[in-house]
């Protein structure tokens, strides 16, 4: 693995987004139908200005929605309905630039804790996302072990 390739050749370059005036049940039906983690906001001009982990969402979900029963998943979706992602989202956001290396991503990753960096271009646009999955597929892309086999 060559730790100084850069991000353009690691990250994630079709990203679904969200703007801050979304509601939450937008967000419910990206969590519900794709297989994402995390959400970038954007503004009308493509600039981050937030972001939604999935993590976020399964608390929020869990605390409006506590005995799942059909009348409280009946008010939670109500509920999602009228909060919208501004409220929500985490409004500091690490971002990194497509010629950032995968060793300054990984030292982000360990250092904050976090599971995604989005991807900006010079003007603050998002133009990708990476994730820790993102560098373990292009740490592991080669010759993964396998153990013998066994006859």
């Amino acid at each position: 693995m060559n730790k100084y390739a850069k991000l353009r050749e690691v990250m994630t370059e079709q990203v679904i987004t969200v703007k801050p005036t979304d509601t939450m049940a937008r967000v419910d039906e990206i969590f519900n139908t794709h297989h994402i983690h995390h959400l970038p906001v954007v503004d009308d001009d493509g600039k981050v200005v937030g972001i939604i982990s999935k993590t976020d969402y399964y608390k929020m979900q869990h605390g409006l929605t506590m005995f799942h029963s059909a009348k409280s998943e009946e008010y939670n979706q109500a509920l999602f309905h009228s909060i919208l992602v501004e409220d929500v989202m985490t409004k500091q956001v690490a971002t990194l630039h497509p010629d950032d290396t995968v060793a300054t991503a990984a030292a982000y990753f360990r250092e904050n804790l976090f599971h995604a960096i989005p991807i900006v271009d010079e003007h603050k646009r998002l133009v990708g996302i990476v994730t820790t999955y993102d560098l373990l597929n292009y740490a592991f892309k080669e010759d993964a072990y396998l153990p013998p086999k066994v006859s």
